[in-house]
């Protein structure tokens, strides 16, 4: 499996992915082939080396070989297209992608799909950038294409409709539910690269964790100061994630919440210690100030959802409270173990969260070192430094090696 990820950071036409897809290692002679396949000697497609604010990349010139070129519809496009002898995976993106075009172009414009001219895009190169992106991907082998958010532009730019403002009808259509910002002045995205991404990009997602092949760069025609006028295509295997999302314990837990302000507070210790037993993964106060100034906590508890119910009838049952609210939330948890080490005579226990082989943090348990410093006569604190000495000159430290001899419990 091959995947590949667009950075449209900086705006994204069709010939610049197209450009960005044969510096990545894609066949001109292959685009060209696909392209001549469906507009027999209409464009010439001219590969070029240019820097745009310092960044070396590829441009792709599509130019054609009339000056006189009828204005085409979507109906045309689309025979054209059909009829061409292509890989089957080519025309199949190439009529999604040209599809989604000319039902944008049709709403913007107020006629029907069928009907709809593609005069401001150019059919001609439109087809060049449309068929030679997917012929593009089709050679690279790709089968997973992500992207991340696109920049459009700003201020106004002239059409064959006079001035319209940026981004114009079109990119605004196709980019919905996409991520998007401005990024910069003029028209950074035009309708064919917003069409080819939004319909062969399967989401609009952060760089995904890949075993990086080749990046390719494709340029605009512009070259604007202080910023590369450039879209850089990421091509590679996925590969297995290192983040702590991956190396954790990612799971789906409820917390669920109440104000209340008329429960004495001598009782709330027990309340908390309650609902740990019952089986809460936390619970915490935190002081608020409610209606006509008073003083209140919020109860949090958080448990996993096959625990919300027995949690909160007892929330009910230990509170003053009327009501329980929830939300569903994302707990990411670090792999954790125990292990002890020789404290004042004694062994204590410690626990270390780690993940991907490393630790991340050791701590010592709090009730078994008040225990010792009870009875030794000591401070707490004192008990709990000795602890972390212990742990530390145990190698229980940040980015060391996980020990093998861990417990998934205390003793």
């Amino acid at each position: 499996m091959r995947a590949a990820w667009v950075d449209a950071s900086a705006g994204i036409a069709g010939d610049m992915l197209l450009a960005a897809l044969v510096d990545g290692g894609a066949a001109l002679s292959t685009v060209r082939a696909a392209v001549e396949a469906v507009v027999p000697g209409e464009v010439r497609l001219t590969q070029t080396q240019v820097t745009r604010a310092g960044m070396r990349a590829t441009r792709i010139q599509v130019t054609p070989s009339d000056d006189d070129h009828a204005h085409r519809t979507w109906r045309d496009v689309r025979r054209l297209i059909e009829q061409a002898p292509l890989a089957d995976p080519v025309r199949t993106s190439a009529l999604a992608a040209f599809g989604r075009l000319a039902v944008a172009e049709a709403h913007v414009h107020g006629t029907t799909t069928e009907e709809v001219h593609f005069h401001e895009v150019g059919a001609w190169d439109s087809i060049a950038d449309v068929v030679g992106v997917c012929a593009a991907l089709h050679d690279l082998a790709v089968t997973d294409l992500t992207a991340g958010p696109v920049a459009l532009g700003a201020g106004r730019v002239t059409t064959a409709h006079g001035e319209l403002p940026v981004p114009v009808p079109a990119v605004a259509e196709l980019a919905a539910e996409w991520q998007v910002f401005a990024g910069g002045e003029g028209e950074l995205a035009t309708p064919t690269g917003m069409a080819l991404l939004t319909t062969l990009a399967r989401e609009c997602s952060p760089l995904p964790h890949l075993r990086l092949e080749r990046t390719g760069i494709g340029a605009g025609s512009r070259d604007t100061p202080g910023r590369p006028n450039v879209t850089r295509v990421f091509l590679g295997t996925p590969a297995p994630a290192t983040t702590l999302e991956s190396a954790s314990d990612a799971s789906e837990a409820v917390v669920l919440e109440t104000n209340i302000d008329d429960l004495d507070p001598r009782a709330w210790p027990s309340v908390l210690t309650s609902l740990m037993e019952a089986g809460a993964s936390d619970a915490w106060l935190t002081p608020i100030l409610m209606k006509k100034g008073r003083p209140a906590h919020t109860l949090s508890v958080l448990c996993p959802p096959q625990g919300a119910q027995p949690l909160r009838d007892a929330v009910f049952r230990l509170t003053t409270t009327l009501g329980v609210r929830e939300r569903p939330v994302r707990k990411t948890e670090l792999q954790r173990g125990w292990t002890h080490v020789d404290v004042l005579g004694s062994r204590l226990p410690v626990k270390v969260g780690h993940r991907c082989g490393r630790i991340l943090q050791a701590t010592p348990e709090f009730a078994p070192a008040a225990a010792l410093a009870a009875r030794l006569g000591l401070p707490v604190h004192t008990v709990l430094a000795a602890t972390t000495a212990a742990a530390h000159q145990a190698g229980l430290t940040s980015s060391a090696p996980t020990p093998q001899t861990l417990t998934p419990e205390p003793a």
